[in-house]
Formats: C-alpha cells, structure tokens, sequence
C-alpha cells in the first residue's frame, strides 16, 4: 500500500488527537483492538496489528475518551486510504469515513 496519498486525497478537514481505544470489525465476525489516534468529520487515523486492504472498507467502533462523560461508542465504516508499518507488527492506518453507524 502507498505511504504517500495523492493530492486528491489528502484531508482537508481538521482532525482531533484522541487516543482512545478501538476495535476493527472485520466481516468475518473477528474483532481486532486498535487506537483511534485522531478523528476528523472525514475520517480517522487508527494504531492496530492488522494490514487492510487497499481501499478496503472497515467497521470501526471507537470509545469515548477516557475521563470525559459517559457516551456510547461511535461507531462508523472507514473506508481505508492509507497503511504504513510502525515496526513490532503494528501499522498506522488512514481512513474516510464512509458512513456513521450508531
């Protein structure tokens, strides 16, 4: 997968460091911990151990802040932009959001 994105498709919205905890649903029915580390109106940045597919479309459901009122968890479908190694088997995932589920 590429680490550059094209000029087409680089953010314009602002995104909000968050670190909270996360889970990937693959539609295999297998869920798989990550870390949204920022979150935009477009999309989100995500930290887990799993390589997607090129614009492959993941079920993303993010807690809430830790220390912040007691909300449920967002959850949205990130269809994925971008994937680049962090080294010890995880890798840094760029997405868009597709849709808002709940």
């Amino acid at each position: 997968m590429n680490d550059r994105a094209s000029p087409s498709d680089r953010r314009l919205d602002r995104r909000i460091p968050l670190g909270c905890p996360a889970l990937i649903r693959l539609r295999s029915g297998e869920t798989i911990p990550a870390e949204c580390v920022e979150i935009g109106v477009g999309g989100m940045t995500l930290r887990a151990a799993y390589v997607p597919g090129e614009a492959e479309v993941l079920e993303v459901v993010v807690a809430s802040p830790a220390g912040q009122l007691t909300r449920p968890p967002l959850v949205t479908r990130l269809e994925v932009k971008r994937c680049h190694a962090l080294g010890g088997g995880r890798y840094e995932i760029g997405g868009a959001t597709v849709r808002v589920v709940e």
